[in-house]
């Protein structure tokens, strides 16, 4: 099956930013997304938090907006921060249209919880499972809209420019993409006026992630290879709290946990003693100070002491309330021996989001005319040095309309795509070479950990560059003779954007919010952007 002629706008990505997006274009436009994998196979189904929004009586913008600008320690541009945070109780009421069954108070009012890094309680969520919430609604809405086609198993391999005509025009602008279906083994052409990126994040490129299995961080490089800038791509956010379990990997215990009163504790010698609670030791605001401070926080004590893991402890509050508050969390450790009505959670970092990415403007706009970007795969310029707990998803849908409705109020000046050259493979074989890919693959994941974690110093960050260097030229020569697979294209994408982090990282002469480097612990005067180039 062919999509070429017939959509008027593209999205690569079918999360809360992507399906966003289609809802508010398919008023007047045919809308074609595509997934990597099952429709929901994206982050916002594995959000288990909630959204940021000013509800409160007593709170305000300002304070919402300050909150950001905080934790992103000066990086954020302020005038996103105004953008979304503006936009946000709309968005509430714009999920709540959609059928999201928000938690409530009584019969009318929203239940509102803290995360770290807030001065109020403004977080709206359904249970401990909000993105799945919210994705089941979006994609309702986007099932019942006769505009909107999802198609699922199609893997983006690149995007569609001015060289990949068959007459080009000297227009340097993006006209769709090329995709693998994996269903047929074959790459197809898909054109449309307009392109929305929509892909999510980078997470996968380390060893220890809470995203899904394909946030290979392919819209980041798709869009650099392409010739879009990229923007603070160091700012890799860590979660404090993954559970430590050598059977169950990436199972986020969620930041409302701390939020609600959990304490973060070093585990006691002797079993049944209390353990020692030891954030007070960092930051006056204990465990609801930002995820980076909470992160290495723990990384610090688990390495000083030679521990696997520190414990969450949220059993000193009543079962009915932990239950009712983590029904999910609870159910899934009781599968595995832990009650955590009764005893403390083994916790680790792990990486949980990529902050920096594609740089958008306000209306999503990338670098390269017909290409837009919402959401994770972006930097827009919301999170800065460090992303304030529950503010991504609404960056999904505030970011996702903003596309959206530019697309809407410029389509009298979207372009009718050229004819595109048809993907060529006449000079490449199947590869009988799998081991490689493999192998790369884990190679990545290893010295990506290893060398640009939590704690990163200028060594090994040299280390890591002269690995990604040699993995890419590797990777390269693999991709030119060899039949593209899901596997091969996500591997390309990682070395990509390894090497995107590696180069920010190294950028960055000082220690701001997410990125701390021993060899420059002080912070600059002045917050500056790391921005790259193609």
């Amino acid at each position: 099956m062919a999509y070429t002629e017939d959509y008027d706008v593209l999205i690569i990505g079918s999360g809360a930013a992507g399906l966003s997006a289609a809802i508010t274009l398919a008023s007047e436009h045919k809308v074609l997304v595509l997934a990597k994998g099952a429709i929901s196979d994206g982050s916002t189904a594995w959000a288990q938090g909630g959204i940021a929004a000013v509800l409160e009586p007593g709170d305000t913008f300002d304070s919402h907006i300050e909150d950001t600008m905080v934790a992103g320690a000066g990086l954020n541009r302020r005038e996103t921060v105004e953008f979304v945070v503006e936009n946000a109780p709309q968005s509430i009421d714009r999920l709540i249209q959609y059928g999201v069954p928000f938690n409530r108070e009584g019969d009318d009012d929203l239940h509102l919880t803290r995360e770290g890094g807030h001065s109020h309680r403004r977080i709206v969520h359904v249970d401990d499972a909000t993105g799945w919430a919210v994705q089941e609604a979006l994609e309702r809405a986007a099932n019942a809209n006769p505009n909107i086609t999802m198609v699922p198993d199609m893997v983006a391999v690149d995007l569609i420019l001015d060289r990949h005509l068959e007459q080009p025009t000297g227009e340097q602008r993006v006209w769709g993409c090329y995709a693998l279906n994996r269903q047929t083994g074959r790459v197809e052409a898909i054109t449309a006026p307009a392109t929305i990126l929509a892909t999510g994040g980078a997470g996968r490129t380390y060893l220890f992630s809470t995203s899904p299995r394909g946030a290979t961080g392919d819209g980041i490089a798709m869009a650099w290879r392409a010739g879009a800038r990229v923007s603070n791509m160091e700012m890799m956010q860590f979660h404090p709290t993954c559970l430590y379990n050598l059977e169950v990997k990436n199972f986020l215990i969620t930041e409302a946990v701390r939020g609600e009163g959990g304490h973060l504790l070093i585990p006691a010698k002797e079993k049944g003693q209390p353990g020692y609670r030891f954030m007070g030791d960092f930051d006056d605001r204990m465990e609801l100070a930002p995820r980076d401070v909470v992160a290495r926080a723990i990384d610090h004590e688990i390495k000083r002491l030679g521990l696997d893991y520190v414990h969450l402890d949220i059993s000193h509050k009543p079962p009915e309330f932990v239950k009712g508050h983590f029904p999910t969390i609870y159910e899934k450790l009781m599968g595995l021996g832990i009650d955590i009505t009764q005893e403390p959670i083994p916790v680790v970092p792990a990486q949980h989001y990529t902050c920096g990415g594609v740089l958008i403007d306000l209306k999503g706009r990338t670098d390269l005319p017909g290409l837009y970007a919402a959401g994770e795969v972006s930097e827009s310029g919301l999170h800065g040095a460090n992303r304030l707990a529950s503010n991504s998803l609404l960056e999904c849908f505030v970011f996702g309309d903003a596309a959206a409705n530019d697309i809407l109020e410029n389509w009298n000046d979207m372009s009718t795509p050229p004819k595109v050259q048809p993907w060529d493979e006449s000079r490449v074989t199947d590869s009988d070479e799998e081991v490689v890919v493999q192998h790369n693959w884990r190679e990545i994941r290893r010295f990506m950990w290893d060398y640009v974690g939590i704690v990163r110093t200028t060594k090994r960050l040299e280390r890591a560059n002269n690995r990604v260097k040699l993995l890419a030229s590797e990777v390269e020569d693999y991709y030119g003779n060899f039949r593209v697979t899901a596997d091969l294209i996500e591997l390309r994408n990682l070395v990509e954007v390894a090497g995107l982090i590696v180069r920010s990282a190294l950028d960055r002469k000082e220690s701001r919010g997410l990125h701390f480097t021993s060899d420059y612990p002080d912070l600059l005067d002045v917050a500056q952007d790391t921005l790259l180039e193609p």
